[in-house]
């Protein structure tokens, strides 16, 4: 079991020499707590799985190894280390063990736990929006849970550094308690370097050091590296890796002998033993030190179950070494703890390398149960089992600061968001321009809205028209930064103050970063108390890059507006690297995000006036807006009421069909001039020809799909948006759609009225050109709509 310390001579914090940090009487009732926790979560697991009736026989799962092994490290953090405002994102599989500790805290219900993993019961991972017992973060994504600490980190930093909340609310901690195998997830070194760079403060990363994945034992050199990184990176380490008993043994004679024996013991090896028990132990140690002097009156001393007891005594799971661990901690500047830890601890499976997704058997679970003295039907019971009164537990629990006041979820008011978004409006513009153009306008105001807007962006600030508004604003910091550029009189178009004045994130080029900055800055409202307006860039394609951290941000309902430009075909000399496809299909399939494909400036306005009342409405969610770099003739027309709530719908008619038309021309987004050329082609022959636009086809279809479920549940008059614009249309008629984009975007809408559908768009990789080669290639030119007009209509 190699120590990360193995690779280098360090200074590394030795909790042996700390000073003790709680009372034999209060380890005494934590460590009946630890047994509860134990035996509730792993009773949990074996009822949703072995009694709870199955209707459809599928395992129901629930990982009692890998929930055994945070037992203690939880047990430490929840009873008796966090306070009511530090935030904690709770490794997945150890959900079992967080609903335990809420239940015996009064905060999560029998009813809950009986259901887990069961419609309406606790999540299998701790869940922001769907658990009832005050999750910070969500988890589930492995890696994620632990990047967000990070930039939850740097947004409490904002805001306290801007005095948006109140200088007497102390400064949370943002703990990640983690497996040893999400440090495999490329994106939770990323964040590191990322909060290197932005000198975080006030974040704890616990890691639960079992050795074990989910296929296999971890390799004994990895934590060697890891502990150099984090170090390198500016983090304090605290190894954890002894508890009491074996300390004591060590300072025996051969103890340096046991101690070196553990420290070069495989992964691997240690892992079998601790499966095979006492027996085992004794043999290896005989064989390897049976000649050290100490070694047999330490072997004679210890009985087979003693030994093993010995020999497992991890820090770990030792909570007292635990505790001078964590109380050993002075400052604020980064922390990671590595725990040493045995993955199924306290279980029949200890150790064994197959154990992630083992379950007690029901012979197992008797003979545990029996153990832990815990009588038929009691095994919901709080206190039943252990040896002290329930009445001195109680008492504890009640006075557990974590639990026992203070506000966790705060509700900040909505923000007033002005009537109209201002621009300086030119005959031609691109909707990229257009968004860089608005923000510039709000960077003049000195109003609580402008203030509460944060940009964000992952090194592609310039390139995504944000340059105006970082002008204006400037870029956070914790320190004020002279522009060097500025002092040195060289001219530049950017004027980029760096201070805790400004108003923009500066990310390197991650996009997970990105994604889960926004899903911070999207939670500082109910986490700290102050909304903000997150607004985060990045170019279209790589959405999907970063597209599990979208969904995870999404998922537990952080707000934010992403701009994803330049997007698209459209984006024609940068090549098929940078050119999206299925980018609207995402928009239409995220679930919480409402996506837009805006043609005209004065569509951008609109939507993005919604969009920052949709960030903040109780049944909103976040907003996609994909924009580009093509310059478009503006129309000439005045933003009346009926139009702007046609365009937040989804779509409107720019020339309406006439009654039984026999076709119909529908775009999204840039191609418009096409789609208008190919139309006005059409009406020489079909003059009663129609031409939609669809500003998001998300909004109409997500409208469509609601009134569908409606009808389905008796509501019959219900009628969908786009079913009113359709229906002057005849069964015989036909619909042309045209996107820069996957052509299913728009194809459904044959759907609505069981039209034929001619779908245009992009579903294959581009390449460099310009736009007239590419739009021609790729068949969403004029010419290919007219094509596609007149073979649907030949088709009748």
């Amino acid at each position: 079991m190699a120590s990360p310390a193995q690779a280098a001579q360090r200074k590394t914090h030795d909790v042996r020499s700390a000073s003790n940090v709680v009372t034999p009487d209060e380890l005494e009732v934590l460590r009946e707590l630890q047994r509860k926790v134990l035996w509730l979560s792993a009773w949990t697991i074996h009822n949703a799985n072995h009694l709870r009736p199955s209707r459809d026989g599928l395992k129901v799962g629930g990982h009692q190894a890998s929930s055994s092994s945070m037992v203690a490290l939880m047990t430490a953090l929840y009873f008796r280390v966090l306070k009511p405002n530090d935030r904690v994102a709770v490794k997945p599989h150890a959900s079992p063990v967080y609903h335990a500790i809420q239940y015996l805290l009064g905060r999560q219900t029998r009813d809950k736990l009986e259901r887990f993993r069961g419609f309406g019961g606790a999540q299998s991972y701790p869940s922001r929006t769907k658990d009832t017992d005050d999750v910070d973060f969500s988890t589930g994504s492995v890696g994620l849970g632990v990047g967000i600490t990070t930039f939850a980190s740097l947004v409490q930093d904002y805001l306290r550094m801007k005095h948006m909340i109140p200088a007497e609310q102390p400064p949370g901690r943002m703990v990640a308690l983690m497996g040893d195998a999400e440090l495999d997830e490329g994106n939770v070194f990323e964040a590191l370097l990322e909060g290197w760079k932005h000198d975080v403060r006030n974040l704890w990363w616990v890691i639960d050091y079992n050795r074990q994945s989910l296929d296999s034992v971890i390799s004994d050199r990895l934590f060697a590296r890891v502990d150099d990184i984090f170090r390198t990176t500016g983090w304090n380490v605290t190894t954890l890796k002894y508890g009491k008993r074996l300390q004591q043994a060590f300072k025996r004679t051969g103890g340096d002998a046991l101690r070196k024996w553990i420290d070069d013991c495989p992964n691997s090896l240690y892992s079998a033993l601790v499966f095979k028990g006492g027996a085992s132990w004794r043999e290896h140690l005989k064989r390897d030190l049976g000649d050290t002097v100490g070694i047999k009156a330490i072997l004679d001393e210890h009985d087979d179950p003693a030994l093993h007891a010995l020999m497992t005594n991890l820090a770990g799971h030792d909570l007292e070494s635990i505790l001078e661990g964590f109380a050993a901690v002075a400052d604020d500047l980064p922390h990671c703890f590595i725990a040493y830890t045995i993955k199924g601890w306290g279980l029949p499976f200890a150790g064994h390398k197959d154990n992630h997704a083992g379950l007690m058997n029901v012979e197992q679970m008797a003979a545990y149960k029996k153990s832990q003295q815990i009588k038929d039907g009691e095994e919901w019971e709080p206190f039943a089992g252990l040896s002290l009164p329930a009445a001195k537990l109680r008492a504890y629990l009640d006075r557990v600061e974590f639990a026992k006041g203070g506000i966790r979820r705060y509700d900040d008011p909505p923000v007033a968001v002005p009537a109209t978004l201002a621009y300086q409006a030119s005959p031609q513009m691109s909707t990229q321009e257009a968004f860089g153009r608005i923000l510039n306008e709000l960077g003049k105001e000195e109003s609580d809205f402008a203030a509460r807007i944060v940009t964000t962006s992952p090194d592609v600030t310039v390139s995504t028209n944000l340059g105006p508004w970082v002008n204006r604003r400037g870029i956070f910091d914790r320190h004020n930064r002279e522009d060097v550029f500025k002092a040195e009189k060289v001219v530049s178009a950017q004027r980029w103050h760096m201070s805790q004045d400004g108003q923009h994130v500066e990310l390197g080029i991650a996009e997970n970063n990105l994604f889960l900055a926004l899903a911070a800055l999207g939670l500082s409202g109910p986490l700290f108390g102050k909304r903000l307006l997150p607004i985060g860039t990045l170019y279209d394609p790589f959405i999907l890059r970063g597209l599990d951290a979208l969904n995870y941000a999404t998922y537990q309902d952080a707000r934010f507006m992403l701009v994803a430009t330049p997007s698209g075909l459209t984006l024609a000399p940068e090549g098929g690297a940078h050119q999206s496809i299925s980018t609207p299909l995402v928009g239409m399939g995220q679930d919480k995000l409402a996506s837009f494909d805006p043609a005209f400036v004065d569509e951008l306005a609109v939507v993005m006036r919604w969009g920052f009342e949709h960030m903040q409405a109780e049944d909103g969610g976040s907003v996609y807006l994909r924009l580009s770099t093509r310059t478009l003739e503006q129309p000439a027309r005045s933003m009346k009421s009926d139009l702007e709530a046609a365009i937040l719908a989804g779509a409107y008619w720019q020339h309406p069909p006439a009654p039984g038309a026999e076709l119909v021309i529908a775009y999204s987004g840039v191609v418009a001039p096409e789609a208008m050329a190919a139309h006005a082609a059409v009406l020489e022959d079909l003059p009663g020809a129609g031409l939609l636009a669809v500003p998001s086809p998300d909004r109409l279809f997500q409208d469509w799909s609601h009134v569908q479920k409606a009808r389905s549940q008796g509501e019959k008059d219900a009628r969908a948006h786009i079913e009113t614009l359709l229906e002057g249309l005849t069964p015989a008629s036909a619909i042309v759609t045209v996107i820069d984009g996957h052509p299913a975007t728009l194809s459904w809408l044959g759907s609505v009225g069981g039209h034929r559908v001619a779908p245009l768009g992009i579903d294959h990789f581009g390449q460099s050109g310009d736009i007239n080669d590419l739009y021609r290639t790729y068949r969403i030119d004029a010419d290919a709509i007219l094509d596609a007009c007149a073979a649907a209509c030949l088709r009748r």
